[in-house]
């Protein structure tokens, strides 16, 4: 209830939300919930940590899924990141207008410098608010997010795979630091080698899905694949626009997909360097990730026709298996010895 009531508290919203409806701003929350608005007045905690709650269990199931593992007190932390991460990508992603992503994302990101000053409003930023106090989590990751989202308003295409990688050290990378910060992971001694070992199944689990949606992606103007590799195997957006997997496309997949498992593998070591809780989570999620490519190979390498999917029955026994690997752990990913990536 606390987070209906919440909800309808934004049906007012401030002036810089409700300009003229040839304002970006305007027409940017006009193509989203109202629920997303900044409010009127402030909510309580109790009412901030509903509405992250809700909107964490209600729009992503392995999310959900993922945060039984964790014990009972960090899920509200979780699912405070998760909120902003979700807001902050709709912010960029679900308007289809660039200049009024750009207008809301410059709105939301005084909101986080608002959230640091002990000044916001929104709920998501009350919540995060004790997440970062009680986390010591710093700025730099939140506003690396928004630094990625404004990048997709203009940039769509990227040259070399290096390139790719440095949007995902904005796009994928502060979610992996956020998440060991929350559970308390992060500490002088270990924080740059965890760090590293996070970006690397980041950066994974992120070009894991840009091979899974080069389709999806592409209808938005944006294509993932490297320029640089689509030239070397002959291939152009046209091929893409065909929407015909052919010998040559099949080829570069099948070399994009080799070095996500390669990455995946560099950062494997982390699930037993964290707390038992976080491990089966980062185990879930990179089987999760591996999984995708083997959907993509079993698919012989065509996600033109049709998206690479995991099935409910897959996901179940990747929980399975992931808790099993922390009972045995032999059975845990990152328990042989791993390359990396070159």
């Amino acid at each position: 209830m606390e987070a209906v009531r919440l909800q309808a508290a934004h049906s007012q919203s401030d002036s810089s939300q409700s300009a003229s409806p040839g304002d970006p701003l305007a027409r940017g929350w006009a193509a989203l919930p109202d629920s997303y608005r900044i409010p009127d007045r402030a909510p309580s905690l109790d009412e901030a940590l509903a509405y992250c709650r809700h909107l964490a269990e209600t729009h992503y199931e392995n999310f959900h899924v993922a945060t039984w593992f964790l014990p009972k007190p960090l899920r509200p932390h979780f699912h405070a990141i998760y909120a902003y991460c979700r807001i902050s990508d709709d912010l960029g992603d679900e308007v289809g207008d660039s200049a009024a992503a750009l207008a809301l994302l410059d709105l939301w990101g005084r909101e986080l410098d608002a959230c640091y000053e002990g000044r916001a409003r929104h709920p998501v930023f009350i919540a995060l608010a004790e997440t970062i106090r009680a986390c010591s989590i710093p700025k730099e990751p939140f506003a690396d997010l928004l630094v990625a989202f404004r990048q997709d308003q203009t940039v769509t295409r990227y040259e070399t795979m290096q390139d790719l990688l440095g949007y995902c050290r904005y796009s994928a990378n502060p979610v992996g630091r956020l998440v060991l910060y929350a559970c308390g992971e992060v500490n002088e001694e270990t924080r740059e080698e965890k760090f590293r070992l996070s970006d690397a199944t980041c950066a994974a689990l992120q070009l894991a899905n840009f091979w899974q949606d080069v389709r999806v992606d592409f209808a938005k103007g944006r294509v993932y694949l490297p320029q640089a590799d689509m030239r070397r195997f002959g291939l152009s957006d046209e091929t893409i626009a065909q929407g015909r997997a052919t010998e040559e496309f099949r080829a570069l997949l099948r070399y994009e997909v080799d070095y996500a498992r390669a990455l995946f593998a560099e950062g494997l070591p982390l699930i037993g360097q964290v707390s038992r809780e976080l491990a089966i989570d980062l185990d879930l999620f990179s089987r999760g990730g591996l999984e995708i490519l083997r959907a993509i190979e079993r698919r012989n390498y065509d996600v033109l026709s049709a998206r690479p999917a995991i099935s409910q029955r897959t996901k179940l026994a990747l929980a399975l298996r992931a808790i099993g690997g922390m009972a045995l752990p032999f059975l845990r990913l990152g328990s042989r010895p791993t390359r990396k990536v070159a």
